[in-house]
């Protein structure tokens, strides 16, 4: 029986596929040229990247753009050493995503907003990790495009990272977490997404993370050295992408925050409940199972193309 487990963990566990299409190596700038994306196996050169994953969001990221860019021009003129991207990354949406990203690029010039376009459809994990391995910031945020998270609590994410210490080679992870609001938003829910989502933080705890009660809000920052060695290892390009970054960040004895932050449910929510829960689960047990039995490995972080 246990081999029979080793058998299909190593039969079914593929290595992401880390290529990039042609035009995945550039981004267009202001006046339509075309430049390289650098790699975050470079040293940094900006405070802060934010990575904004976005699937069909021409209708909501608009909303969320104007909130971060609002709040990054502001405390960059408060503080000019404060250098700072936002990486739109569409994630082979059908919409004018990738248009109306690119207004924000003519607007601000492409130093402080670039848009990387994915040929095709990773999911948000493989969308978030693309945007991150072309970022240049001391500091990479990741950022849900639908503006749940009041751009503003970065400052309570940065707090969290800058409180924990010792960080291992400068290694830390601090994460936007809704824990505190789940008493209400229980009451909220239909009694059959409650289940599921106790039903998830159980599987979560039993197989992957411990100690973290929100693996799955889209507000996470890292250092860069975080970045690169946890973005390194994923396997897991679509939900629990979350859960599985944490698993290896926990594995290599990363330091991580969880830090209380504003939440709002935005209408248009992608989560399709229950197939999502389902696949969700399936992700977990088999998350834990390959790197249980060496299927996966925890990779050191290499040059990727």
């Amino acid at each position: 029986q246990h081999c029979c487990v080793i058998v299909i963990a190593h039969a079914t566990a593929g290595m992401v596929d880390q290529t990039r299409a042609e035009q995945e190596k550039h981004f267009l700038t202001a006046s339509g040229n075309k430049e390289p994306f650098p790699s975050l196996f470079d040293p940094h050169s900006r405070e802060l990247s934010v990575v904004v994953p976005s699937y069909n969001e021409e209708s909501r990221l608009p909303v969320m753009m104007e909130e971060a860019m609002e709040y990054l021009e502001k405390r960059q003129k408060k503080n000019p050493s404060f250098t700072y991207e936002v990486i739109i990354v569409d994630d082979g949406s059908k919409d004018r995503t990738t248009e109306v990203a690119l207004g924000y690029t003519k607007k601000y010039g492409a130093d402080k907003v670039r848009v990387l376009t994915l040929k095709k459809n990773r999911g948000k994990g493989g969308a978030v990790r693309m945007g991150t391995l072309s970022s240049r910031g001391r500091l990479i945020l990741m950022a849900d495009a639908d503006g749940a998270t009041k751009f503003g609590d970065i400052e309570k994410v940065e707090a969290g990272l800058e409180n924990l210490s010792p960080k291992p080679e400068n290694m830390a992870i601090s994460c936007g977490s809704r824990a505190h609001l789940e008493k209400d938003s229980v009451a909220q829910r239909s009694l059959f997404r409650t289940i599921l989502m106790y039903g998830f933080h159980f599987l979560v705890w039993f197989f992957c993370v411990k100690g973290i009660k929100d693996t799955q809000c889209g507000f996470k920052l890292f250092t860069r050295e975080a970045a690169l060695r946890t973005f390194s290892s994923l396997h897991v390009e679509r939900w629990a992408f979350d859960v599985e970054l944490l698993y290896v960040a926990q594995c290599l004895k990363i330091p991580i925050a969880e830090v209380a932050v504003n939440w709002t449910e935005i209408e248009g929510s992608k989560l399709v409940p229950f197939w999502s829960w389902l696949q969700m689960g399936r992700d977990l047990v088999s998350i834990r199972l390959r790197y249980i039995t060496g299927a996966w490995r925890l990779e050191s972080p290499r040059k990727t193309q």
